[in-house]
């Protein structure tokens, strides 16, 4: 008999372990090339994380500020003050922007000041870790190649690369959570509380990082112990009961030390109405992110109300590139600040997400399948069906979550793509080896072509709604080598069977097949390495072409890094030919600034206000009193002037009463402020399409853009100071010839007005 004849059942280990009859387990040894396969995907994601990344700029410019804030003093730095003044606090908790803090302190020791780059390395750094952990955590029940194939698979995930190169702080959670997960693989394996209560531990600190995001894990990593441990019952509930205390210590520590403090010593905590971190953990962070934002409470913390569509394009952060054109969404799930589109089982698998993230998705849930058939469902579980647990489980929270949330944003999908990654490494070395020892009779030989085809389409849909030249270039090159790699298979799996000799083209099909799938990740995350793009809510890859797959903003996009519209600006730092747009579509008055009142990662310094309020703060405690932080943020980066942001991030925020304000104007302590006009708001609102009006009225409690703060919660302070101090020439606070103009949205977008309050003293 010859040797290709024999079936691989019997050959065993004749060649590379991909061909051995039971490949796939943690106890292969790990070889030389392994070692400079995983260095080398290593070294490519810290390329990717890395590269040009100072061309991402300050990032989010309100954790920017904050950061600035916080190197001012310990106070500040405790309660993670947005302002040097320590008058309102960030939305977030502390531990996240401790460390990009300490990272700005050390460049400054080093003599390079405060700088931007010092803020992006820790996130930076975080990925390139991230990437090493799921090959370990993968490999540890699979083997080196799964842990490969998912450690590259993350590697070029679009969104995890642009989060990597930004200041927001999801690349930290997701780090602390893998290594919270390769915990509790230990504490399964070797039996011990430990690992377990430092699960806890970690799961603790990403709580304290992005609060209840970090929870979205505790599923699968309850289900996982309980299900898997080598102990009785008794032990593994007393053993979960443990690490929950733990954990509750460790999340609430800091949130409880806070609201311990009293108020008149600490800063207000912002995007609260109570003044409570435990209630902006449960609220804001909480409850709403799952509900959506609604009437009454106005658009806070990072809160911007666009789509993945809205994004400008990648390669347009110069604000010079002509903007795609397009109208006004449908809505999306009725909620401007849904970046998802409507709540739907196949949320993920769309446009708006899917180009983020899901790109292997099919191939991850065909994996889950042929997991769940390699062993007999009996107790104690069996390998495949623990870490079916864990990495199912996980997915499984996670996509629930993203598919019918109300409120979050496209980048909090960072926290899918390691099970997203995992699951399918391990679904595509599991159905290849089900190919290659499977009859041609028996269906489940058959999954593998079939998983590669299904996750093609799914790529090949996403691809059409990028438009050329995206769709024109890459769907052909998909479609082609991936019908001639399932092509490929198909015939020689009819043909031979188990021959040996079909693996001289089946091997080279499958692994042509892989590289396909990755394709397209890869140049998106390269279109970010290449083209930053929106930095307050970033998205990866190029804008979406039709603006009619949900969400409010989807037409409103420029060419430059704004919020929500992307930049209703004009000018020299917007389009150079007005608002763009499809049916209906409109042309907003002239007036620069960021739409949403959020901050851009490229905002334009006023240097001339800037001088001013440093040259005349006097006694003053605060320099300069604005309504929200955008307009706080970059003169916070530029010169850590003692500002006042009277109501929080939006403006929404009750920090201050009309008497207390008026107390702080007669007391001297606040003398300068710098208030916007509504002026062209109700233009603005007019000529917006009915379902988009309806979506702001509706969404702002009947404020219309003014419900977004400024004018919502803050019209009586701003009123007050408009009607009772002097306006200051703008030639001597603004370099331009007209009242300046300021952020679009959150109270901002019209002309801005300088205020002095020093004769009410």
């Amino acid at each position: 008999m010859k040797t290709e004849d024999v079936p691989l059942s019997v050959i065993g280990s004749v060649g590379p372990e991909l061909l051995d009859a039971h490949p796939i387990s943690g106890e292969q040894p790990t070889q030389r090339w392994h070692r400079i396969a995983l260095g080398l995907i290593v070294a490519f994601s810290a390329f990717l994380n890395f590269f040009l990344i100072q061309e991402n700029g300050y990032g989010n410019e309100f954790y920017a500020a904050t950061v600035r804030s916080m190197l001012e003093s310990w106070h500040n730095f405790f309660f993670a003050s947005f302002d040097p003044s320590g008058f309102v606090t960030v939305d977030k908790p502390a531990l996240g922007l401790w460390i990009q803090t300490l990272s700005a302190k050390i460049a400054e020791l080093l003599g390079f000041g405060f700088s931007s780059v010092s803020l992006l390395v820790p996130q930076a750094i975080a990925g390139t870790l991230s990437v090493f952990i799921i090959y370990r955590l993968v490999r540890h029940s699979f083997g080196p190649i799964p842990g490969l194939i998912a450690a590259l698979a993350l590697s070029i995930t679009p969104i995890t690369v642009t989060m990597n190169r930004d200041n927001n702080l999801d690349p930290l959670l997701i780090l602390t959570l893998l290594l919270a997960v390769w915990c509790v693989l230990l504490a399964v394996s070797t039996g011990r509380l430990r690992w377990l209560v430092l699960c806890a531990v970690l799961v603790g600190l990403g709580f304290n990082i992005k609060t209840l995001e970090a929870y979205l894990v505790l599923p699968a990593i309850g289900l996982y112990y309980l299900l898997s441990a080598p102990h009785s019952w008794k032990k593994r509930i007393g053993y979960l009961a443990v690490a929950l205390v733990v954990l509750l210590v460790v999340s609430f520590s800091w949130l409880i030390a806070v609201d311990l403090t009293p108020a008149s010593e600490r800063p207000y905590v912002g995007s609260s109405q109570t003044n409570s971190e435990i209630e902006l953990a449960f609220g804001y962070n909480g409850l709403q992110r799952l509900t959506g934002m609604n009437a009454g409470g106005g658009a806070r913390g990072g809160g911007g109300t666009v789509t993945a569509s809205t994004m400008p394009p990648a390669n347009a952060g110069s604000g010079n590139a002509a903007a795609p054109t397009g109208s006004f969404g449908g809505g999306g799930g009725g909620n401007i600040f849904n970046e998802g589109g409507a709540p739907s089982v196949f949320r993920l698998f769309k446009p708006e997400l899917g180009g983020q993230v899901s790109w292997l998705l099919p191939l991850a849930l065909l994996g889950m399948l042929a997991m769940a058939w390699q062993s007999r469902l009996r107790w104690p579980l069996q390998r495949w069906h623990q870490n079916l647990l864990l990495w199912g489980v996980w997915l499984f929270t996670c996509g629930g979550f993203f598919s019918v949330a109300g409120f979050y944003h496209s980048y909090y999908l960072v926290t899918i793509a390691p099970p997203i990654c995992g699951l399918a490494a391990i679904g595509l070395v599991t159905l290849w080896h089900e190919y290659r020892t499977r009859a041609r009779s028996d269906w489940r030989a058959w999954i593998l072509p079939l998983a590669i085809v299904l996750t093609l389409a799914e790529q090949i849909y996403l691809l059409t709604a990028y438009g050329t030249p995206w769709s024109t270039i890459l769907i052909p090159i998909l479609a082609i080598l991936g019908a001639l790699g399932v092509l490929a298979l198909i015939l020689t799996k009819v043909r031979w069977q188990f021959k040996l000799s079909a693996l001289k083209i089946q091997l080279p099909a499958v692994m042509v097949g892989m590289a396909v799938l990755l394709v397209t990740p890869l140049v998106w995350s390269l279109i970010s390495v290449s083209a930053p793009g929106n930095s307050t809510l970033p998205t990866s890859g190029p804008a979406l072409a039709s603006s009619d797959r949900g969400g409010f903003g989807a037409g409103i996009r420029t060419g430059d890094r704004g919020g929500f519209g992307a930049g209703i600006r004009t000018g020299d730092t917007g389009t150079k030919s007005g608002f763009p747009g499809a049916t209906g579509g409109f042309t907003p008055p002239t007036g620069a600034g960021r739409a949403g009142g959020l901050p851009d990662g490229g905002s334009t310094a006023n240097v001339k206000l800037e001088q001013f309020i440093q040259t005349h703060q006097g006694s003053a405690r605060y320099a300069l009193a604005v309504t929200n932080a955008s307009a706080a943020e970059r003169i916070i980066i530029d010169t850590g002037a003692q500002l006042m942001t009277m109501g929080g991030f939006s403006g929404s925020d009750p920090i201050l009463t009309q008497q207390k304000l008026t107390q702080l104007v007669k007391s001297g302590q606040v003398r300068y402020f710098l208030l916007s006009s509504q002026g062209n708001i109700s233009e603005i609102l007019d000529q917006l399409p009915a379902a988009a009006r309806e979506e702001i009225e509706s969404a702002t409690g009947g404020r219309g853009f003014g419900g977004f703060g400024g004018f919502g919660g803050q019209s009586q302070l701003t009123s007050w100071v408009q009607n009772n101090c002097k306006i200051v020439p703008t030639s001597e606070w603004s370099s331009s010839t007209t009242s300046s103009t300021g952020d679009f949205g959150f109270g901002g977008g019209q002309n801005q007005h300088l205020y002095d309050c020093s004769a009410l003293k």
